[in-house]
């Protein structure tokens, strides 16, 4: 049977080592971290997120600056915040929620956001230094997805690594990540051709499609770790609507291990990005 990837727990222990980090910055005089958080219009899932946020902050020590803001709130304004926000000296993480109003721009608005506080590590910058392994802030799913897969494969060093998912947000960036880590790496889309013989060869698999129970079982060889980062509502036999992953998770007992949805990458995120607030902050005075 495969070995559960406990997510919560690791996403604690993640926590707990920031929460140390705070404590020494601020006892050694540095400045106590603080995480602006930006939220435009009243998604219901974007304000759940939002509050989690939040509350993380709170838990950890880290301040937090709620900004929300109207669905009509203008390109310009939205924008004027974002520049207040890079020049104020107690906000050392940006993060900008998004989907955003649709008369929004929203690469415009992430593009804004200072790199050296894009703790969401969405900016062309982070973007470009993860690509050339010169630094900056990792995307904090993509960060999670190989904190994750360490608690099980802590040296990947030589293993056919597969990503199924080509999103800037996490495809991508974890694609490159493992490539860091000496993994083999194949990126795998929607016009992949005969993608389960891929996966079948795959040690590693990170499935990030956003389509419910896309890997089957029949597509995963024996001890292979599936990292599922896919989030699906769908409605079930009883009617009631469930949350299930990319991973048919009852079919993969044979692999080594798989992280379950809900619990598995999915606490990782917001430990990541207090992490990565942490860092900045710590960054930000040498």
């Amino acid at each position: 049977m495969a070995d559960i990837i406990d997510g919560r727990a690791i996403a604690r222990e993640l926590d707990e080592t920031t929460k140390a980090q705070v404590d020494a910055l601020v006892a050694s005089g540095g400045p106590r971290p603080g995480l602006a958080v930006v939220l435009v219009g009243d998604d219901p899932a974007s304000d759940v997120y939002v509050s989690h946020k939040v509350k993380a902050c709170a838990r950890l020590g880290v301040n937090s600056f709620e900004n929300r803001l109207p669905a009509t709130t203008s390109q310009a304004d939205l924008l004027a915040l974002i520049e207040r926000l890079n020049a104020d000296a107690e906000v050392h993480g940006i993060l900008c929620q998004v989907p955003l109003p649709k008369h929004i721009d929203a690469r415009l608005v992430l593009e804004a956001i200072s790199p050296d506080k894009d703790v969401d590590g969405f900016h062309p910058m982070n973007a470009g230094r993860l690509m050339t392994g010169t630094g900056g802030i990792p995307a904090c799913t993509p960060l999670g997805v190989m904190k994750l897969l360490a608690s099980v494969v802590p040296d990947p060093s030589g293993l056919d690594a597969l990503v199924i998912g080509r999103s800037n947000i996490v495809g991508k960036p974890v694609a490159l990540m493992l490539l860091a880590a000496n993994c083999t790496v194949t990126v795998a889309h929607s016009r992949t051709r005969d993608l389960p013989a891929i996966a079948r060869r795959s040690d590693i698999i990170v499935a990030a499609i956003g389509i419910p129970r896309f890997v089957r079982g029949d597509w995963v060889k024996p001890g292979a770790v599936l990292i599922d980062v896919g989030i699906n509502r769908i409605t079930g036999e009883d009617g009631k609507e469930r949350l299930v992953g990319d991973v048919a998770f009852d079919e993969v007992g044979h692999a080594k291990a798989v992280t379950p949805v809900p619990g598995g990458a999915g606490p990782m995120t917001i430990a990541c990005l207090l992490h990565n607030t942490v860092q900045a902050a710590k960054a930000s005075v040498g």
